[in-house]
C-alpha cells in the first residue's frame, strides 16, 4: 500500500489502446506515444481474452474507490459472456498495482462524517478479491512491475499469475501502521514454511524470479515476451485451464548461468523457518537476536539486518499482523477477508493512532527515520490493544459491515497454487515416502517429480532446493543419494 512513496520513483509511461496490435506495441513501449484514456481502468475485448487494464501509470496504478466501482459491474458481464473465454489483468506503466490508495482512504477516517467512506472502501477492495478468486472463467495476471499490496489481493487467486524480471512484490503494511490485507491473512499463511509470516511482519520485497520460487507467481517469462504471450492466449479456441498453462510454460525464461539464487534458501531459510515460527513477536526477535551471533556469518548478517527491519515497524502492527497469519491458517478465503474487514474498521475507526502516524511519516512527510509510533516498544502493546482487532465486542468493529460476494460466481473455487511449484510439504511427502526403507537417487525423484509435473519448468530446481537444506544427500555430482532425515 505505499503506492504514494513509490511514485517518486522515475516512470516509463506506455501508450494504451484499444485494439490488440496497439497493445502489444505499447507495452513494449518505452515513452508514451499517445496521450492515454482518461479512465482509470481500460477494458478490452481480443479473440479469447477480455482484459481490464489498471490506467493510473503517475499512481502506478493504486486503487481508488473509482476503480473498483468500474471493474465489478464489467466483471459480471464477462463472467456470463459465452464469448469471454479468458480474463486478463494488466497495468500501464512501471506497475501492476502498487496498492490502494490508503493515504485517501486516512484522510476520510480521521472525520466522523467521512469514516463510512474508508470502510467502504476496504468492503469494496475485499470484495472484489474474492470475486476475481472465484471467477467463472479462467484469470490470467500478469506482474510485470510493482505488484505490493492492493495489488497483490487483484492477483493472488488467479490460477495464472505470470512473473517477470520486472516483478517487484510485497505486502508492506507494517511499515505505515497498518496490518496485512486484501486475503493476506490466507494465502500467507499456506505458503512455504514460515516465508509468510516473515514478509508479513517485515514488509520485505521480493523481486524477479524468486516471486515464482516461492509461489507468489505460477509462471516466470520475460518481460519483453509478454506482448506475445498475451497475443497467442487470444488467439486460442476454447481454450482449457491445460491449453493456458501450456502456452504460458512455452513462454518460461530459463535461469542464467549468472542469475543468483534467491535470498531466502539455504541457511538463511532454515534460519527464518526457525525464528518466524513462534507465536509471539517476542520469541521471534529473541530467536533472531541468537542468530545475530551464531558463527555463520551470512545467517548473523541476515539476522541483524532482520531485527533493524522489525523496530522500525509498527509495535502494535506486529503483533496483530502475527495473529492474523496464525488465524488466517484455519478459515477460508471468505472468513479471512472478513477478518481483515475488521481489523480494517478498527484501524479507521480509532483502534491505533498508528496508522495517522505511520502514513502521515512515509506517505506524506516522506521521513526516513522510525515513525513515533505508540505503544512504542513490543512490550508495552498489550493483549487487550490487540484484542480491539478481533473481539467481537471491540468498540472499534461497531461499524463493520459484512462482505456480500454477488451471485454470478462459480461454486468452485479457481486453486490459486494447481500450476504454480509443488509446495515444499509436498515435495518432502514424496520423497519421505520414496526414501523410506533405503536412499532414493537424486536423478530418480527429480525424474518422478518431472513426470508428476509434465515436465514444467523450474520444479527441479526447486527440488534440489529443498532436498539440499531439508534432507541428507550424499555422494559425488551425478550420482547423489537422498535420504530422509528424522524430522520428515
Amino acid at each position: 500500500m505505499l503506492a504514494t512513496v513509490l511514485t517518486r520513483m522515475s516512470r516509463n509511461g506506455v501508450s494504451a489502446a484499444l485494439a490488440r496490435t496497439s497493445a502489444v506495441a505499447a507495452h513494449m513501449s518505452t515513452s508514451a506515444q499517445a496521450t492515454p484514456l482518461e479512465q482509470p481502468v481500460l477494458f478490452e475485448s481480443n479473440g479469447a481474452t477480455r482484459t481490464y487494464v489498471l490506467n493510473r501509470a503517475s499512481k502506478l496504478n493504486a486503487l481508488n474507490g473509482d476503480m473498483l466501482k468500474l471493474m465489478r459491474p464489467q466483471l459480471e458481464q464477462w463472467s456470463r459472456s459465452d464469448l469471454c473465454k479468458i480474463i486478463v489483468g494488466t497495468g500501464i506503466g512501471r506497475a501492476f498495482c502498487a496498492g490502494g490508495d490508503v493515504a485517501t482512504v486516512l484522510q476520510h477516517s480521521l472525520h466522523d462524517d467521512t469514516r463510512s467512506k474508508a470502510i467502504e472502501f476496504f468492503k469494496d477492495e475485499f470484495e472484489m478479491d474474492y470475486i476475481l478468486s472465484a471467477l467463472p472463467k479462467p484469470y490470467v495476471t500478469i506482474l510485470d512491475g510493482i505488484t505490493m499490496g492492493g495489488g497483490v489481493g487483484l492477483a493472488i487467486s488467479a490460477p495464472f499469475r505470470v512473473a517477470t524480471e520486472k516483478s517487484i512484490f510485497a505486502m508492506p503494511e507494517t511499515k505505515i501502521g497498518y496490518c496485512p490485507d486484501v486475503g493476506a491473512s490466507f494465502f500467507l499463511s499456506r505458503i512455504d514454511g514460515e516465508i509468510g509470516t516473515y514478509l508479513a511482519l517485515t514488509s520485505e520485497t521480493l523481486a524477479g524470479r524468486e516471486v515464482f520460487e516461492l509461489g507468489f507467481a505460477t509462471h516466470f517469462v520475460s518481460s519483453r515476451t509478454v506482448p506475445n504471450l498475451l497475443a497467442r492466449l487470444s488467439d486460442l479456441e476454447d481454450p482449457t485451464f491445460a491449453m493456458i498453462d501450456r502456452t504460458i510454460e512455452e513462454h518460461h525464461a530459463k535461469r542464467l548461468s549468472d542469475e543468483p539464487v534467491g535470498k531466502l534458501t539455504g541457511r538463511t531459510r532454515q534460519a527464518l523457518d526457525m525464528a518466524f515460527r513462534h507465536d509471539t513477536v517476542e520469541e521471534i526477535v529473541e530467536d533472531l537476536t541468537k542468530l545475530a551471533s551464531t558463527s555463520d556469518d551470512s545467517v548473523a548478517k541476515w539476522a541483524s539486518e532482520t531485527l533493524e527491519i522489525l523496530y522500525m515497524r509498527s509495535p502494535t502492527s506486529l503483533k496483530v499482523a502475527l495473529e492474523a497469519i496464525r488465524r488466517g491458517k484455519n478459515m477460508t478465503l471468505l472468513e479471512a477477508l472478513q477478518m481483515e474487514m475488521g481489523i480494517a474498521t478498527a484501524y479507521c475507526s480509532g483502534a491505533s493512532t498508528d496508522f495517522t502516524a505511520g502514513i502521515t511519516a512515509v506517505l506524506v512527510e516522506k521521513t526516513k527515520g522510525r515513525p513515533v509510533w505508540s505503544p512504542d516498544q513490543l512490550n508495552n502493546v498489550s493483549d487487550a490493544i490487540v484484542r480491539r482487532f478481533y473481539e467481537r465486542d471491540s468498540i472499534y468493529l461497531s461499524a463493520m459491515p459484512t462482505l456480500t460476494p454477488p451471485d454470478f460466481l462459480s461454486n468452485g473455487k479457481q486453486n490459486p497454487m494447481k500450476f504454480a511449484l509443488p509446495s515444499e510439504d509436498a515435495i518432502l511427502q514424496i520423497v519421505k515416502s520414496k526414501a523410506r526403507q533405503d536412499p532414493i537417487s537424486l536423478s530418480d525423484l527429480l525424474a518422478h517429480f518431472d513426470s508428476l509435473h509434465s515436465g514444467k519448468q523450474g520444479v527441479a530446481e526447486k527440488v534440489v532446493e529443498v532436498v539440499k537444506r531439508s534432507c541428507d544427500v550424499i555422494g559425488n555430482q551425478g550420482s547423489e543419494m537422498v535420504n530422509c532425515k528424522e524430522q520428515l
